[in-house]
């Protein structure tokens, strides 16, 4: 399969759909014409019949063709829904293999964290990020288990289990559109920790016996007036039977209305996403899937689907309450405190149970998504996991967010010979993006996902950067102690396994003496406790730390191209520290005369 192979296939499907998409435009207005028509020739006859023009029983000839129409239009209707949305998916994809992929799509920032390791540093949320590159979740669930996804170093053997998974779905297109038009709309405005919330906030505590009270005095009070309805009670009897009735349900609602309103204000966002989540859960229960970890997840929501189902329809009821039609009837029979009474039920039966299912669910939204990336990059390599000390070596490795016209390829060795890179060179010559490009690709790497790289051997790493760090008013804290702190970090972590460290400018604070020995103190306890990493440096004082002997380290440097100008950089790395001037060129570019 050759890197255009799926914006060719994502091009015919949309072709296909579109002309699928005319026709049931043409049947819809058509189905619209003959309900219009067969309501209009009611109308008529019945006109004609109450004048006896015509027999009483001719009007009812075009009800069989108005509601033969009336179901055919609706349901025309829905499949030009799904078939738009469908589009969408096609449309989408068309985008990002076109580079288009900035402006739509989840950018993941509510999972930003300004203190985790490499977030911002790698740009792994945000306009623009590799979160947003890569999610297809249908659900805030889906995105948060993307997100674990992205933020952490699992093992050697959890990576694999995943690699296998992604590998799987990544050939079931049919799948993910199928997973596109779950539920009613391709919006979801819930948050992702909305159901975690509730599942862990304390009982509401509604007295048991209210329950059976508050059945009983409603099935009583309805059936009174339904009695007086029909004319089997006098009204005046009515209102004596009922009197009481409402009395007792205005007290008690008056008593738990806090209670009652607070929990509806609870649980009312997670509507938004039950019904995907019930779809999705009944998608993976009646697949057969192949690798481990899938089969496992299917274990795991065996007759989820159906317990769903019933939070959902108790969902949807309280929904239902606040609809002008349906208030006062609720408010009078008590059915808020009973929905949620029913709800609070529902979470004491099914609350663990849900957890597992909504773990499932966001593995799966996690996996399918790193899938769909999968697909559309099939140059992109899955790397090969080694139990081996740490280790990161990449051919024809790139940056994954550039496009591929523009993106330029390095080889890179980090191991037990080269334990760390001195990148030197001055600015917009590459260094920062290459630090991004290892770092990412070893966050893809970790995730299961395949890597854009030819080939790339990787142990397991936890990867620490320091390249985004900013001062922050609000913690006090200037950017050289943020970058300190980060430092910290990275040291810290080294302590527990293998780290991947990528710095930029490390210590650009302070002068260069300083610098240098500071640089070389951090650099030595990390290869001490078994960290590989790269840092990058514009300062040629740092590139006479690899002459240590006792520090395996390697010069490299990334500068002009050969024979071009100072400024004109072919962002390749080579062997050896800088030797390039560019003061002048730089001078140049501020606008100074020389």
């Amino acid at each position: 399969m050759t890197v255009h192979d799926p914006l060719i296939e994502y091009e015919n499907g949309l072709r296909v759909l579109q002309g699928s998409i005319e026709h049931a435009r043409l049947n819809y207005h058509l189905g619209g014409m003959v309900l219009a028509l067969a309501v209009a020739l009611f109308l008529v006859l019945g006109v004609y019949a109450i004048r006896q023009q015509v027999a009483y029983w001719w009007p009812s000839l075009p009800i069989p063709v108005a509601a033969v129409s009336a179901r055919r239009y609706r349901q025309q209707r829905e499949s030009r829904f799904r078939m738009s949305r469908l589009q969408r998916f096609y449309e989408r994809g068309i985008e990002r293999l076109q580079g288009k992929w900035t402006g739509f799509g989840n950018t993941g920032e509510e999972f930003s964290d300004p203190d985790h390791v490499y977030a911002e540093d790698l740009h792994i949320f945000g306009e623009g990020s590799l979160f947003q590159l890569v999610c297809e979740a249908r659900t805030s669930i889906g995105r948060r288990g993307l997100a674990d996804y992205l933020l952490a170093s699992p093992s050697v053997e959890e990576t694999r289990l995943r690699q296998e998974a992604v590998r799987e779905l990544s050939e079931r297109r049919d799948l993910r559109e199928r997973i596109a038009l779950l539920g009613a709309s391709d919006v979801s405005e819930s948050h992702w920790n909305t159901f975690g919330d509730w599942l862990n906030s304390p009982a509401f505590g509604f007295p048991p016996v209210l329950r059976v009270i508050a059945a009983v005095t409603s099935t009583a009070l309805a059936l009174v007036v339904l009695a007086g309805a029909v004319g089997l009670i006098p009204w005046i009897e009515v209102v004596i039977w009922i009197s009481p009735l409402f009395a007792f349900h205005f007290i008690v609602g008056l008593i738990f209305r806090k209670r009652v309103n607070a929990m509806e204000e609870w649980v009312r966002p997670m509507s938004a996403e039950t019904q995907v989540l019930r779809e999705g859960l009944r998608l993976i229960e009646m697949e057969s899937f192949r690798s481990a970890r899938l089969r496992r997840l299917g274990n795991q929501v065996r007759d989820a689907a159906n317990g769903v189902h019933g939070l959902e329809r108790l969902l949807n009821a309280l929904n239902e309450r606040r609809k002008e039609w349906f208030y006062t009837p609720s408010l009078l029979l008590l059915l808020g405190m009973q929905l949620c009474m029913a709800i609070e039920g529902w979470r004491e039966r099914n609350g663990e149970s849900l957890k597992t299912w909504l773990s499932a669910w966001a593995e799966f939204e996690a996996l399918n998504s790193l899938a769909a990336y999968a697909w559309e990059n099939p140059d992109n390599t899955f790397p090969e996991l080694t139990h081996e000390d740490a280790l990161f070596e990449a051919r024809d490795l790139g940056h994954p967010l550039l496009p591929r016209a523009a993106c330029v390829v390095n080889y890179v060795e980090l191991n037990r010979r080269n334990r760390f890179y001195v990148i030197s060179g001055s600015n917009m010559s590459g260094k920062s993006t290459l630090l991004r490009a290892i770092g990412m690709n070893a966050v893809l790497a970790s995730a299961g996902a395949p890597v854009r790289a030819a080939t790339l051997r990787m142990s397991r790493l936890s990867v620490c950067a320091s390249m985004s760090v900013v001062d922050s008013l609000m913690n006090a804290k200037s950017r050289f102690l943020a970058e300190v702190d980060r430092l910290r970090q990275t040291i810290e972590a080294a302590e527990s396994g293998p780290v991947l460290f990528l710095v930029d400018e490390i210590f650009s604070g302070t002068n260069s003496r300083d610098r240098r020995i500071a640089a070389e103190a951090v650099i030595r306890t990390l290869i001490d406790r078994g960290a590989i990493g790269a840092l990058s440096t514009h300062d040629l004082s740092l590139t006479e730390i690899p002459a240590k002997v006792e520090l395996p380290g390697v010069n490299v440097h990334m500068g002009a191209r050969d024979g071009a100008g100072p400024m004109d950089f072919d962002y390749l790395l080579k062997p050896g520290a800088t030797t390039e001037s560019n003061a002048l060129a730089i001078a140049r570019m501020a606008g100074v005369p020389v």
